[in-house]
């Protein structure tokens, strides 16, 4: 028989590098690695490989580190970092990734040269001030207004092409590269000022670069005309119909609505719904339309729970002025009294005529808790909802002046109104379909789904892919959200 190694003794100076202990060989020599432009895969792979050829590379930067290594960064770019971080210390060195690379394959820190130094931004031309952000959506304030509306539109644009094509991967990339240029304070002067801001990919920059040089960037341009992308934009505009259905439709030779409606296709209730209110739907919904509906939903949750909270959530919460839905949150401050509120809420909207179409779900939670694992849940959370079209009354303008409470104006019109709900056959009607949506959350839960139904989608999904993610900080996020 062959005898089994004996183990090895660990040194009392070791790393925990995740894979092992591994024995630190230079403890004077304390390594930071910075991710701005190198990224966090090759952050990793590098700090890992240093690990194991016995250098103390630190995951977090703290007053211990002697040394930080950067990729492709100036001076003045680090520099800029270490303020927002709060400062570092004054004799710590700023070091290019060379000296790095050098020195593990030294097999031990190597003498800086002067090429191992980072370098002044050079340039003769006016100065132009490098711009400087988190790397995570959710720690960037992103102002109201948009400096850079002609690159973030163009992204926006091929995010929209890629999730239409089902190539979510590229979608996120460019819809967070929008992100990052509208978290900009001003417009970007000069194509410098982008270097090593964080989600900024190749084929962004390529866009970017593109736009900067031509006044237009030519894959967006072939992509406006493209029969394919226009096809998808007006059929996925219809509620209930996601990318798979109209790209089956498109390769039965179905293009628009017209073809849709006389081409035989068994449409489902929402589909129903979201064809014959398309026009409204695709309408975008005014701060002023969300606020009666708010009112309206407000009247209806007081009449079967009193005590009951409604938050108005989505883009509206953030501050925008429009919007293309309008989302509800609501919850009762004593725990259990929110279940079976929803039944009671819809039947309540559809006694007084305001829901042209609804579709309620479970929550998904308890239902696992009461009978074992059930249907998937919901890409985003659990909670009850109810997915909706609403009808909204047009109140006239005087009739708003004269009163302060809109639930009964919209009311009153509401049972005025005897007109067809079809909008063809109504032009001159005095209601609008509008797409909304009610959440359930018990009271426990009120904080991570106000944090979730408040958005941005951007912003929330790259907080849950955070591996450093600690509680203190979500108990922040959800202190700030509430």
């Amino acid at each position: 028989m062959v005898p089994l190694k004996r183990r090895k003794l660990v040194p009392t100076c070791a790393v925990n590098t995740g894979t092992g202990p591994v024995r630190t060989k230079f403890p004077h020599v304390v390594l930071f690695l910075l991710e701005r432009k190198m990224g966090t895969s090759r952050r990793a792979f590098l700090s890992q490989l240093g690990r194991r050829k016995g250098f103390q590379v630190e995951q977090v930067l703290s007053e211990s580190v002697t040394h930080i290594i950067s990729e492709s960064n100036t001076r003045e770019e680090v520099t800029a970092w270490l303020d927002f971080q709060g400062g570092g210390q004054a004799d710590v060195l700023l070091l290019d990734i060379s000296w790095y690379t050098d020195s593990i394959r030294a097999g031990h820190p190597v003498d800086i040269l002067d090429r191992h130094r980072l370098q002044d931004l050079q340039g003769s031309g006016p100065e132009v001030a490098v711009f400087s952000v988190p790397s995570y959506a959710c720690q960037r304030r992103t102002t109201l207004e948009n400096h850079n509306t002609v690159l973030t539109d163009a992204l926006s644009l091929l995010a929209e092409n890629a999730e239409l094509s089902d190539e979510d991967g590229r979608g996120v990339a460019f819809r967070r590269a929008a992100a990052v240029l509208k978290s900009l304070p001003s417009a970007v002067m000069s194509i410098s000022q982008l270097s090593g801001l964080p989600c900024l990919g190749e084929h962004s920059l390529r866009v970017i670069k593109d736009i900067w040089e031509n006044g237009a960037s030519s894959e967006v341009e072939s992509t406006k005309v493209s029969e394919r992308f226009k096809a998808l934009k007006v059929l996925t505009g219809i509620f209930g119909v996601g990318a798979k259905t109209a790209d089956r439709w498109i390769r039965e030779g179905i293009h628009d609505l017209h073809q849709l409606q006389n081409s035989g296709q068994t449409l489902n209730r929402a589909q129903q719904a979201g064809l014959q209110h398309y026009d409204d739907i695709n309408q975008p919904v005014t701060k002023a339309e969300a606020c009666a509906i708010q009112e309206i939903v407000e009247k209806a949750v007081s009449s079967v729970l009193p005590g009951a909270q409604i938050i108005l959530t989505g883009g509206f919460r953030r501050g925008k002025q429009t919007g293309h839905d309008v989302d509800f949150l609501i919850t009762h401050p004593e725990e259990g009294r929110e279940v079976g509120l929803m039944p009671k809420v819809v039947s309540w909207l559809e006694a007084q005529g305001f829901l042209l179409y609804q579709k309620t779900t479970r929550n998904t939670y308890l239902e696992s808790k009461a009978d074992g694992p059930g249907r998937p849940p919901s890409n985003m959370d659990r909670f009850e909802r109810c997915l909706s079209i609403f009808k909204l009354p047009k109140v006239e303008k005087q009739e708003a002046k004269d009163s302060q409470n809109v639930t009964e104006n919209c009311l009153q019109a509401n049972q005025k109104s005897d007109e067809p709900e079809c909008p063809e056959a109504a032009p001159d009607r005095r209601w609008r379909a509008v797409r909304v949506d009610l959440v359930v959350s018990p009271i426990s839960q009120f904080a991570f789904a106000l944090l979730g139904w408040t958005g941005s989608k951007v912003r929330f999904s790259e907080e849950l892919c955070r591996p450093s993610l600690g509680s203190s900080q979500v108990f922040l996020m959800f202190s700030a959200a509430v």
